[in-house]
């Protein structure tokens, strides 16, 4: 995806050092935005391997409004197992165990998983328990609703920052916010991001809301239209920067195809096996270590 490398390009030519809260150090600027057309290919990086298998796991635990590591876990999904261990090592019962073996627990036994596998109220709440002073609301199902029955609303908005929560949460969240909109019954969204890791989560995070898209359009009856990616704080972590310019140094291949095989009514109903990719053809894969 050219809109991916230019959006790296252009942090490097227009960032500028930055301290972060990890402690690691990034190149940064603030305020960009990409487009993807949904019709010419799923936007899943081809100039390295992302695994999709965590993406759609990940994705499919958002809407389920679950928050703990388990379900990732037992689904081999590592993504989020850093913040609650580094949680379990500040605490007493910490006993040198390796964030191996700190999984392995998580995924096997339920009650220490249901004490230390919890990340706060963090994106899945949110979107199915947003609570106000008074009632809680089920943003997804409402925005669903209203798309069906008020395609033409200006308020068709998940919010995930729920700022009174922010400190009961394992980390604030990145992806702030999303709006859907409808034309020509086509179904867009776009996606605020408040800060971007751009090696890292920022190729999860455009595939993984392009997939949400495609998954409302389908249980909406409507076609596809764009994804739009606004992001706030954009930085390439200074331990990063070899592997993006590895990144920079290859040519992006055809996009692969999405298909949902099955004929999902309700985005409750979606499983894993509901998913199909084809004629994906990228580069190898390329570690990098997340900041924590």
């Amino acid at each position: 995806m050219k809109q991916y490398l230019e959006f790296l390009k252009h942090i490097l030519d227009n960032g500028h050092a930055k301290n972060d809260r990890t402690g690691t150090g990034t190149i940064s600027t603030f305020g960009y935005q990409m487009r993807f057309d949904l019709n010419e290919g799923f936007p899943l990086l081809t100039t390295k391997k992302v695994h999709l298998k965590s993406i759609i796991h990940e994705l499919l635990w958002f809407i389920s409004g679950d928050t703990n590591i388990q379900y990732l876990v037992k689904n081999n999904v590592r993504i989020w197992n850093e913040w609650p261990y580094e949680k379990f090592k500040k605490s007493n019962c910490y006993n040198n165990e390796t964030i191996e073996e700190f999984v392995l627990k998580v995924a096997n036994d339920d009650e220490f998983a249901e004490k230390w596998g919890d990340l706060g109220p963090v994106y899945g709440y949110e979107w199915r328990h947003f609570e106000g002073k008074d009632s809680v609301k089920d943003q997804l199902t409402w925005v669903i609703n209203e798309i069906k029955t008020n395609p033409d609303s200006r308020r068709l908005i998940v919010n995930s920052w729920h700022a009174a929560y922010i400190e009961k949460m394992a980390l604030p969240p990145c992806h702030a916010m999303f709006q859907f909109y409808v034309e020509n019954n086509k179904l867009s969204c776009q996606l605020y991001q408040r800060s971007g890791d751009a090696f890292l989560g920022i190729p999860f995070n455009i595939a993984s809301y392009a997939l949400l898209t495609m998954m409302v359009a389908k249980v909406c009856n409507l076609e596809l239209g764009e994804f739009i990616h606004t992001i706030g704080d954009c930085h390439i972590y200074s331990n990063h920067l070899e592997q993006v310019n590895l990144q920079l140094s290859r040519s992006p291949r055809k996009l692969p195809k999405m298909k949902i095989i099955r004929d999902v009514k309700e985005i409750n109903d979606f499983r894993y096996e509901d998913f199909l990719l084809e004629d994906y053809n990228p580069y190898p894969l390329i570690k990098g270590k997340v900041a924590v």
